[in-house]
């Protein structure tokens, strides 16, 4: 697909309706499979009109950009080394991005960590304990300095070098599917792409969206419940955690989130960690970089961007939950604010 074919997609694949315009907004939910996770979506229309199939459509073209499970998406043709592979306005604005928070976190956010996810089998691979030698082998390979994008092309130091948008590509498929809504013109939605959210507008009436928070669970199949509700207006929240995926060997717990500086899990205290942002793409972005820096790390440089909030779950030393919020997202709670 061209540069311009996939933006080109979004603007025309939702057809407007003839009918005639309806005083009362009808409520829509879809509901589906997306990325390996699901995707929920409520909007208000006056005529009620149905875009799942567009939305199908759009998720379908943009797997075939960002999903490294495809071998002929185009992030899949440069992991390969691929070299007719050419980067669409869907990767180029990933990876931009990408780049971006690396730098602006030091590395903690990094989406050249897919070799270490394979060798820790958090990937395509089976779960495995690493050796150092084995980290260290690897280790050359991570880093976000040692790639770039020219003309369309990924250039790598290291031709074994690989990438992966698992940590940044939900949110902003969710960003763009808003962006494919109010083309439309439906100004109060809410989009859900694996817990990955964006809210736009409100509810007749003026209320607000509720997004609940996931309480960490203490094994990976422990049913869900929510910590906090969150009400939402024109922000985006997405959540990172460390309590689902992972694996244990010789009674050492390894979590998928990997520190691309040391090739290790993180093994901080930190459990998730929520952000609000006003794009989805940094929220995602930034809550997987928090669950590397860790609780101390995040506070100071949340006090450095206030552009950003976040609410971090974490263990203390008996093994107790505890909570830390920033008090622009506190205030967001639905105990502390009115509809």
């Amino acid at each position: 697909m061209t540069k311009t074919g996939f933006l080109s997609l979004i603007a025309v694949s939702v057809v407007m309706a003839s009918c005639g315009r309806m005083h009362n907004l009808k409520e829509v939910k879809l509901n589906g499979m997306a990325q390996g996770t699901y995707y929920a979506i409520t909007y208000y229309d006056e005529e009620g009109r149905n875009f799942q199939p567009a939305i199908d459509s759009f998720f379908r073209a943009f797997d075939m950009s960002a999903s490294v499970y495809l071998k002929e998406s185009v992030i899949s043709r440069f992991n390969n080394n691929d070299s007719t592979a050419v980067a669409d306005d869907a990767f180029t604005y990933v990876f931009k991005k990408a780049q971006e928070v690396s730098e602006m976190t030091d590395g903690a956010f990094d989406i050249t960590t897919m070799p270490l996810t394979n060798a820790w089998g958090f990937g395509f691979t089976d779960a495995m304990k690493l050796s150092q030698e084995q980290v260290d082998s690897i280790l050359p390979l991570v880093n976000y300095r040692n790639i770039s994008l020219e003309n369309g092309r990924l250039i790598k130091a290291d031709p074994a070098i690989m990438i992966d948008y698992n940590a940044i590509a939900q949110g902003y498929s969710a960003d763009l599917i808003g962006k494919m809504l109010e083309t439309e013109g439906i100004k109060n939605y809410l989009i859900d792409v694996g817990g990955e959210v964006l809210a736009r507008g409100a509810k007749p009436g003026g209320k607000l969206w509720r997004v609940g928070i996931e309480k960490p669970a203490g094994e990976g199949d422990e049913t869900r419940t929510v910590d906090v509700v969150v009400k939402l207006k024109d922000k985006a929240l997405a959540s990172s955690g460390n309590y689902r995926r992972y694996f244990v060997k010789d009674g050492v717990k390894y979590s998928h989130t990997i520190d691309p500086k040391t090739g290790y899990p993180v093994t901080h205290s930190l459990l998730s960690v929520s952000v609000l942002a006003d794009d989805c793409i940094s929220a995602d972005a930034f809550a997987t970089a928090f669950m590397v820096m860790g609780v101390e790390k995040s506070r100071d440089f949340l006090s450095k961007h206030p552009g950003l909030e976040a609410h971090f779950i974490f263990s203390d030393a008996q093994g107790t939950n505890q909570h830390w919020t920033s008090p622009g997202l506190e205030k967001l709670f639905e105990d502390n604010n009115a509809e």
